[in-house]
């Protein structure tokens, strides 16, 4: 779900950092590495290209992980019922944590948390294009665990065998924890298409309106995502757009049926000789525009974050003043 920092037009080819010259040795050894599917650690030696791909798309899935707090905290006062505000607090929460692993992992690679939440803040770092969408009903809420965070499980399960050990070690528990979020979603979603026609017609209305976001979030089509084919050779990405939009389809459909609705595609049909379903034409117009921060809640988003950061400054200085005294006292105890 949140890697779409690969397939972002101003991901250009990544050039060694000036100054810095990637020795053939060295390089040649890594490469083997990739070849023979291994694993690279912080202490490594990596290019620089590696290394500059790896901060960008972790601390694009970290930013968006954090964002993605916001459409469903909307809902965390208004929930039906104290089970189901005490299930979202504990998903939200969990969202917050993944973020925290993954600028922990990028943070190995040499780049400081404040240099990445200062480039979310100004516009420099993008998030997942499906955070700018609103919750305009509880069912929103279900439907983001059902669809978005089935996408996520689905474009992240082949993260777990990234090539960079952090990264990959981190998305074992946030994909184990997604897994729970998306069931947590249907579950709710089954619950309200028990219930009244009003019910029924508020999750449907919120399927309409999410599907088609959700299946741009994957990325581009392949043809028009030349990056991505560099991860792929890097063991970052192991899987294409195209197919991680296809095995999503595949999986969904049948869980629609059992769900009761439909899918707002009039194209959408089994397709016999190749075993797969055919779909309709994604809007790609309105997900470029999503992306370059022309979506529905875009400014609103990031105009959230950057309030919640200023006011928890006083925070990070409090802490920051304990930190100093314990260590000017530790010295005091060892002089």
């Amino acid at each position: 779900m949140y890697t779409q920092a690969l397939d972002l037009p101003e991901n250009a080819p990544v050039k060694a950092v000036s100054g810095v010259i990637d020795d053939p040795a060295r390089l040649a050894r890594f490469d083997k590495t990739m070849e023979d599917d291994g694993r690279i650690e912080p202490q490594d030696w990596m290019p620089e290209a590696y290394r500059k791909t790896l901060v960008r798309q972790i601390s694009q899935h970290a930013h968006s992980e954090i964002v993605g707090m916001l459409p469903e905290g909307n809902w965390i006062s208004r929930a039906p019922s104290l089970k189901r505000k005490a299930i979202l607090l504990a998903k939200v929460q969990d969202e917050g944590g993944h973020g925290l692993y993954l600028y922990s992992a990028a943070e190995t690679l040499g780049t400081s948390r404040d240099q990445m939440v200062d480039a979310l803040h100004s516009g420099r770092a993008k998030y997942s294009s499906i955070f700018n969408y609103p919750t305009l009903t509880w069912a929103d809420v279900g439907v983001i665990g059902w669809l978005v965070d089935g996408a996520a499980i689905m474009n992240q399960i082949p993260l777990c065998r990234c090539s960079y050990g952090p990264y990959a070690r981190a998305m074992i528990r946030i994909c184990k924890e997604e897994s729970f979020h998306q069931r947590q979603g249907y579950e709710n979603l089954l619950t309200m298409m028990r219930g009244t026609p009003a019910q029924q017609a508020m999750v449907q209305d919120a399927v309409n309106r999410w599907w088609w976001p959700v299946l741009a979030m994957f990325g581009p089509p392949d043809a028009d995502s030349p990056n991505s084919a560099q991860g792929i050779r890097w063991g970052i990405k192991r899987i294409s757009n195209d197919e991680l939009r296809q095995r999503f389809v595949d999986a969904t459909v049948p869980q629609a049926q059992v769900l009761g609705v439909s899918l707002p595609d009039p194209d959408l049909r089994w397709n016999e000789e190749h075993q797969q379903h055919n779909y309709g034409a994604i809007d790609w117009d309105e997900f470029w525009a999503t992306v370059n921060g022309n979506g529905p809640c875009n400014k609103e988003r990031l105009a959230t974050r950057v309030k919640a950061h200023a006011q928890g400054q006083w925070v990070r200085d409090a802490a920051l003043a304990h930190a100093e005294k314990q260590r000017q006292r530790a010295m005091k105890e060892a002089a």
